[in-house]
């Protein structure tokens, strides 16, 4: 059963916008914190950013020093989703995101404490 579905890969050139999308489950989504990760091949999947379960826009997210300013993480409560908003995106940005979820909706080190949708590719072109 899949629960946490991604969209809105593709190609952009450097300097454009992008728009992910994640829709969850409501049982994975609701009261949970929602994360997005980037994943080079052969290297270990990184941290982008995580919003909190409050509708407090600002108070309760966190992102990575790389993307700060350039990302943002928006929920849509009433569709399900989070989405990770890219915008002035650079060539280095070309990943596969996935996004993500606490099993237990507690932070944990371990991947495997996490639900995880299949990916979706970026490529930023020059």
């Amino acid at each position: 059963q899949v629960q946490l579905v991604e969209s809105g890969g593709g190609s952009v050139q450097a300097g454009g916008s992008l728009r992910l999308s994640c829709v969850a489950s409501r049982s994975i989504i609701s009261n949970n914190i929602m994360g997005w990760y980037r994943q080079a091949p052969g290297k270990q999947r990184e941290f982008v950013a995580a919003a909190g379960p409050g509708r407090s826009t600002g108070r309760s997210q966190d992102y990575a020093g790389s993307v700060k300013g350039r990302f943002t993480i928006p929920r849509d409560y009433a569709r399900n989703t989070v989405n990770l908003e890219m915008k002035n995106v650079k060539v280095k940005y070309t990943f596969i995101y996935y996004c993500n979820a606490p099993l237990n909706k507690v932070l944990s080190t371990s991947y495997a404490d996490y639900f995880w949708g299949q990916g979706t590719q970026v490529t930023v072109s020059s």
